[in-house]
């Protein structure tokens, strides 16, 4: 049985600048459900990384309704709101996003401390993560240490933490070489069975298509698109 985690409702989005208005996003709905592990496709503007931050509640649209495991997020407060960004939601971002003076692991314990869990659940929580995303041994070592792809699974690690519903990822392999991808995208994919980790990437990188086992296209802020392999 599908079980609905994300429910976009004719969402648009316009965006103000200066006399003219840009719609980025034009009447988009979609349904991703639970466990699903989709590839959010389409050129450069066409309206991907809006509808992960809309998604991630880092931006609101401008008509439409937008669900997060059925709370409406225009019904949430300011604190709810950052409640569900920081519990339920895991970031994974194309430029990592670490802080440079923390530790792998420190980086990985961050949310953990901001929501206030105890040291030694936090310490087996982010041990657990960094042994699945293959950093055992490199806890210590700060962002300036580690590689690209490394530093990409200390942010997969980050977001794995908080047992989220979802975890949204912009463009996680773009700046990555072909082996170190396909080395992430097989720990996103276990992640995935294993956890039942709800994944939904932003993308136009064929690598990431090929293992997604759903394709949402966008094209002019639209869907375009909506193919499920198998």
């Amino acid at each position: 049985m599908d079980i609905p985690i994300i429910v976009l409702e004719n969402v648009t989005k316009v965006y103000h600048q200066g006399k003219i208005d840009v719609t980025a996003i034009d009447g988009f709905s979609v349904t991703v459900n639970k466990g699903d592990f989709t590839a959010l496709c389409g050129p450069s503007g066409s309206g991907k990384t809006t509808i992960l931050n809309i998604i991630g509640a880092l931006d609101v649209p401008t008509a439409g309704r937008v669900t997060l495991e059925g709370n409406d997020l225009a019904a949430l407060s300011r604190t709810a709101l950052s409640s569900m960004r920081r519990d339920r939601i895991g970031f994974v971002f194309q430029a990592y996003n670490l802080i440079p003076v923390l530790t792998a692991y420190e980086n990985a314990e961050f949310v953990l401390a901001l929501q206030g869990k105890p040291e030694k659940e936090r310490r087996a929580r982010v041990m657990e993560m960094l042994q699945e995303v293959g950093l055992e041994g490199l806890e210590n070592r700060r962002p300036e240490e580690l590689s690209g792809g490394q530093q990409q699974r200390v942010a997969i690690a980050r977001a794995m933490v908080t047992q989220p519903a979802v975890i949204l990822a912009d463009e996680p392999t773009a700046n990555l070489d072909s082996a170190t991808a396909a080395a992430l995208l097989t720990i996103m994919e276990h992640l995935n069975t294993v956890h039942g980790i709800t994944f939904l990437f932003s993308t136009h990188d064929q690598r990431v298509m090929d293992r997604a086992r759903r394709i949402i296209t966008l094209r002019d802020g639209k869907l375009a698109g909506d193919e499920r392999k198998g």
